[in-house]
């Protein structure tokens, strides 16, 4: 993995040095909380509510062990004993004390890591396949170009105060691991020439009150031509985007409203008057940091078969992934228990997983934009002592990738912006889920079903647009409502979801899930996904299901 050089560490070093004084002040009384808000907000500190809630950057989804350790460190002893994993890699404190952030800042300073950019209107922090480097069916390792957009866009003058938050996705294989065509711009990358990548690169990507699938602004571009194309769009937007309305601010709107041909123009017009020497430093300092992951930390080693029965083998075909590397495993983690919230894990919980990747996995962890882990190292000989491990951790759930693997945003439990609960909807779906696997499972049959997530505001930051059932709680009246749309998809066949109709209480949401599940289990062909059903036959059937179910129980 990446390490920071000494200009990386002196940079995180001066910004928590900077932000300690600003908190001060702040303490002090000699800054208000409206004159604090955007040197806080630079720094990854956001006012929830009922604390401050600190979210710190996991570039690219990649930690370390002792990384891990340390946020179970400032988990037990500046919050609540947990922390959150989000679908933007990151990580989040959702009951930090300002006096103590200063020193939380210090303290991940000297880990390596950082808030910055993790909020505000800038590029955030860049995501990727969390299967980087060792999946089986990886053409391009994403993170050398994800670790080289981190270090361009790191207090970028002129992208510092962007219309709108800013989102760059990366990925390296077919199969879509990082919701990719969801992002502001995707990179989508192939072997070029000199070691370097080409791409192709999307833009307009996006959820919220306006979701939208990216399109295909460029394809085949040359590493060469890669980020100097990056910044023309991002200067075209920053100098073309809305700042007059913040629901119309985001690159999808500038591009939907200039046509993506416009914008395609404006773009190159952009470029034609740059100096592109500028940039000629982007491929020695790719090459750099592509020797950082050039060499995996382990060899092919010979594997004997892993003799598998019960939960075991239910976890083996859920949770463990094919590897690049001959007697190797791809272990992914589920923070998604029975019962559980989303995406949580506690102090106790990092710190086995830090000791799993000291033992097992090259010392090294992932952070899924599903809110789960990875260790991305295992021996197939050791599966079963990783599995045992597990166990003892309350981390052995085998449902990667099934209906129970939910996505779930904080909700109003937490967040100031959200207008219904979410991880109550979430627990209570994982338990009513996580019996029907367990009874495919008992009967021999596949437990796979539709994707299902949530979001506790339109803002959707549970991705319930690119689920292929998505719940989003709004507060109607006075109550909180959940309205349900099918039909998305969040992998490399992007679509969003439709509507279904009315909302239904907290308490329905159960019960219309499972009918809706019913609904495909009758009606499916023979090896169709939840999604290959709902383009066959489109709503109409999990419409009537549902509302007739619902006008009976009414009557």
């Amino acid at each position: 993995m990446y390490q920071y050089d000494g200009h990386d560490q002196a940079f995180v070093r001066a910004r928590a040095a900077e932000f300690r004084e600003q908190v001060g002040r702040r303490l002090a009384g000699q800054l208000s909380e409206d004159e604090f808000k955007p040197l806080r907000l630079k720094n990854g500190l956001y006012l929830q509510l009922h604390a401050y809630m600190l979210r710190i950057a996991i570039p690219y989804g990649v930690l370390s062990a002792d990384q891990m350790r340390t946020l179970a460190h400032l988990a037990e002893n500046y919050d609540r004993g947990y922390g959150h994993f989000t679908t933007r890699q990151n990580l989040q404190f959702n009951w930090t004390k300002l006096e103590d952030v200063a020193d939380m800042i210090d303290i991940l300073a000297e880990a390596g890591m950082h808030a910055i950019q993790t909020s505000g209107n800038c590029i955030r922090n860049v995501t990727a396949d969390a299967f980087a480097g060792v999946a089986g069916d990886e053409e391009v390792d994403p993170r050398p170009t994800a670790e080289l957009l981190r270090q361009w866009s790191s207090l970028h003058p002129e992208f510092a105060y962007l219309p709108r938050k800013f989102k760059i996705g990366v990925i390296g294989a077919a199969q879509d691991r990082a919701a990719m065509k969801f992002h502001d711009i995707g990179l989508r990358a192939y072997p070029g020439e000199n070691g370097r990548p080409r791409y192709d690169i999307w833009v307009g990507g996006g959820q919220g009150r306006t979701p939208r699938v990216a399109q295909l602004f460029a394809e085949d571009v040359a590493f060469d031509e890669m980020l100097p194309t990056l910044d023309s769009m991002l200067r075209v937007y920053n100098l073309a985007g809305r700042r007059d309305n913040k629901y119309k601010a985001r690159i999808k709107i500038l591009v939907a409203e200039m046509g993506l041909e416009e914008y395609r123009e404006a773009v190159f017009a952009d470029r034609a008057t740059r100096d592109a020497a500028q940039f000629a430093l982007a491929g020695p300092e790719y090459d750099r940091i592509a020797a950082h992951f050039a060499v995996l930390p382990v060899e092919p080693v010979a594997a004997p078969p892993v003799k598998a029965e019960g939960d075991f083998a239910a976890w083996l075909a859920h949770n463990v992934t094919a590897h690049k590397v001959d007697g190797y495993a791809v272990v992914s983690v589920s923070l998604k228990g029975t019962g559980e919230i989303p995406g949580d894990a506690t102090a106790g919980q990092m710190r086995a997983i830090a000791a799993l990747a000291d033992r097992y996995s090259a010392s090294e962890i992932r952070v899924t934009y599903r809110q789960n882990l990875v260790l991305p190292y295992v021996p197939q000989a050791a599966l079963r002592e990783v599995y045992e491990a597990l166990i003892e951790a309350r981390l052995a759930t085998g449902n990667i990738g099934l209906s129970s693997d939910i996505i779930a945003c904080p909700g109003l439990d937490y967040c100031a912006l959200a207008t219904a609960r979410s991880i109550p909807i979430a627990q209570a779906l994982s338990t009513v889920l996580r019996e029907r696997e367990a009874r495919a499972i008992a009967a021999g049959a596949d437990p796979a079903g539709p994707t299902l997530n949530i979001s506790g505001c339109i803002n959707a930051c549970g991705h319930h647009h690119a689920a292929n059932i998505g719940i989003l709680g709004l507060n109607k009246a006075e109550a909180e409502t959940y309205q349900i749309t099918l039909g998305g998809q969040g992998d490399e066949n992007a679509a969003i979801g439709e509507v279904l109709g009315p909302g239904f209480s907290a308490e329905e949401v159960p019960g219309v899930v499972e009918r809706i599940i019913g609904v495909w289990e009758g009606e499916r062909a023979q090896g169709e996904t939840f999604a290959d059903t709902y383009r066959r036959l489109g709503k109409a059937p999990f419409k009537a299901a549902v509302y007739e179910e619902a006008a009976h129980v009414a009557a």
